[in-house]
């Protein structure tokens, strides 16, 4: 079964993510209702934030940084992101984040 943060779509899977800039360290702390949440370094200021996260989803997940797209909230805590040509049994693998 696929965690509620995640769903497949036409040539890969979607990602509700609620992001929190400006932490500590950079890490996936888990699920939090049906969202994902992610920590960042990087400060909510021209996309710094947006790009971290891009950043760190790729580095997870050992895909190219190109296939990581942020698709809605660009200037939100709650976003989606995309990534292409993966499955959601495959992300939920490689992030390791239970339900």
């Amino acid at each position: 079964m696929t965690p509620p943060w995640l769903r497949e779509v036409n040539g890969g899977v979607e990602l509700a993510v609620k992001l929190q800039p400006r932490a500590s360290r950079e890490e996936i702390s888990g699920a939090i209702g049906g969202e994902l949440k992610i920590k960042v370094t990087a400060p909510p200021v021209d996309s710094a934030a947006n790009e971290a996260l891009v950043r760190l989803l790729a580095e997870k997940l050992n895909c190219p940084r190109g296939a990581v797209q942020l698709v809605r909230g660009q200037t939100s805590r709650h976003k989606t992101v995309r990534v292409a040509g993966m499955t959601a049994e495959v992300v939920a693998e490689r992030l390791k984040v239970a339900g």
